[in-house]
């Protein structure tokens, strides 16, 4: 990927050493993962040299997400010329179908994106404001911009597909990935997390907030929270450690970046398919206190737990803040109840997150 220092033809990139990280020791660093083949490619743009290196196990995407590092031209805005005879593959696509030896040169051509959109500041002071009255230690991640709506109807249960879930944990290129996020992975701690306690990992946009109106600013923050927040966070506070993670840029203390996700490929339904994930991995390499054991993943899209579906709890999506519908939600108070019914146990592998409904309606009101 984009560096300076020449590759040698073979390399395998190394686990972050830096202090607080651990190498891991789950599934990405058990298997096997056999010396990758690597290319160095020169490229021009605006009349200025580049040079960027790519591994055989890489895909398309890997490549024109490089670019984007590089140059700030969009993946959509790339007109990539003199790399390959005829069109370039589509983003699944593997670099090793394309036979690159180092110094093959080509041209990228394309506009580089603008900072007109990019307000951090903006949406910390927002969150700030909606989270004033809990001091918990709280991670985001957060992707400023035009949010497009999820399409749901485009998510899948990893949990009915163990075959697939084990393509993607012994896929070479998704091993190197998690080793790279978690390289490239900065986290500032404000407030210590508590020993002991398990680990939420709780998803922002469309779960605990519609994002649409709060980067759009046509709702007042207050009212894009998903209701109950606050006596959600409240109730689950003595027995969860909590990591935010939002589809949203790094915004400061103690904040998940996007670079924590990474895309995926594989087939569905006969078809070629590529979405994001995001892998616990890479935070527990940070934290080694935490693992599959004790933690649960709350998102409003199934597709994000490819990589730990056991620690997966899919809750529905939070949208039209504005209706009295969504006024009259009460997923977080169903979900407090059950999170604080399952947080005596030791091992929460022994659960399937899939029934959490069911499993509450069994249980007393409190």
């Amino acid at each position: 990927m984009p560096s300076s220092p020449t590759h040698e033809e073979t390399k395998s990139t190394p686990i972050a050493s830096e202090a607080g990280v651990t190498q891991s020791t789950t599934e990405f660093s058990q298997a096997t993962q056999s010396p990758e083949r690597w290319v160095t490619l020169q490229l021009t743009w605006a009349g200025k040299p580049f040079s960027l290196d790519i591994a055989d196990s890489d895909r398309v995407l890997d490549l024109k997400t490089a670019l984007h590092d590089l140059t700030r031209v969009p993946p959509e805005r790339q007109k990539i010329l003199g790399l390959v005879k005829g069109k370039l593959p589509p983003d699944q696509g593997r670099i090793s179908d394309l036979k690159l030896t180092t110094g093959k040169k080509f041209t990228l051509l394309g506009t580089p994106e603008g900072d007109e959109i990019k307000d951090p500041a903006r949406l910390y002071t927002v969150l700030q404001f909606l989270l004033s009255p809990l001091i918990f230690p709280f991670f985001f991640e957060i992707e400023l911009g035009n949010l497009p709506d999820v399409v749901n109807d485009l998510d899948i249960d990893f949990t009915k597909d163990p075959n697939a879930v084990k393509r993607y944990k012994h896929d070479q290129r998704n091993i190197r990935k998690v080793k790279e996020m978690t390289d490239k992975l900065s986290v500032n701690i404000i407030h210590p997390l508590r020993e002991g306690k398990k680990l939420l990992v709780l998803d922002i946009d469309y779960t605990i907030l519609d994002t649409k109106p709060l980067t759009s600013g046509s709702l007042p923050p207050a009212e894009c929270a998903r209701p109950k927040l606050h006596e959600f966070l409240e109730a689950i506070y003595p027995y969860y450690d909590k990591t935010k993670l939002v589809e949203l840029g790094m915004i400061g203390a103690n904040l998940l970046d996007k670079t924590c996700m990474f895309t995926v490929f594989t087939e569905r339904d006969g078809q070629e398919w590529q979405h994001s994930v995001k892998a616990l991995q890479i935070i527990w390499n940070h934290f080694p206190q935490f693992n599959a054991t004790n933690t649960v993943h709350v998102d409003d899209l199934g597709r994000n737990f490819a990589l730990n579906p056991q620690c997966g709890l899919k809750i529905h999506a939070f949208k039209n803040a504005h209706t009295p519908e969504a006024q009259a939600d009460r997923e977080l108070d169903k979900l407090a109840r059950y999170m604080v019914h399952i947080a005596p146990l030791s091992d929460l592998r022994s659960l399937s997150h899939t029934n959490w409904k069911t499993v509450l309606k069994s249980l007393p009101r409190s």
